[in-house]
């Protein structure tokens, strides 16, 4: 909060502000995580919206009033979408199969291990996080920035793949 604090210039709009952000950060965050569905990414939402109020403080009359209440909730509201929008721009490149990832070596144990090391490496961490680590197909989908539908696809492509792999070097399936 001091870092807010020491952009604004009068105690009197200094007082303002220290009694919105005590009365209304856990709203705040709360309204965030819920868009972002990530406390880090909540926590950026909701310092930008602490950025907005600060140009705007003039607008806030009241402290404790429905309408300053639903004013706050909507800036957070902007700016969550707002970050998940900058990151989808950000986030634009296409996945490149070619592109390697790290290198695994091989287990040398001549089967499931093996062949997992084979497969590329996008298809090696759908594999892994849906069916070593439990997350589910929307949680997945998050993650690569992909859409639940897309992830499955991925899965069923990987596991063809990783099939192919396996009968290729004669391990029994």
């Amino acid at each position: 909060m001091l870092i807010y604090l020491q952009m604004i210039e009068s105690d009197e709009d200094k007082s303002k502000f220290a009694a919105i952000y005590e009365k209304y950060k856990g709203l705040m965050f709360h309204v965030a995580h819920e868009i972002m569905q990530n406390e880090h990414d909540a926590e950026d939402a909701v310092h930008h919206a602490f950025l907005a109020l600060l140009k705007h403080l003039s607008k806030i009359s009241e402290i404790e009033c429905p309408k300053t209440r639903s004013y706050i909730v909507t800036i957070v509201e902007r700016k969550a979408i707002d970050l998940i929008r900058s990151r989808k721009h950000e986030a634009g490149v296409e996945y490149n199969d070619a592109v390697g990832g790290v290198t695994v070596p091989l287990p040398g144990d001549h089967g499931l291990a093996d062949a997992m090391a084979k497969l590329p490496v996008q298809y090696r961490q759908v594999l892994l996080l849906r069916y070593d680590s439990g997350y589910s197909v929307r949680e997945i989908g998050k993650l690569f920035g992909k859409s639940a539908a897309a992830v499955q696809k991925m899965i069923e492509r990987a596991k063809a793949e990783l099939r192919a792999l396996l009968v290729r070097d004669g391990v029994e399936i």
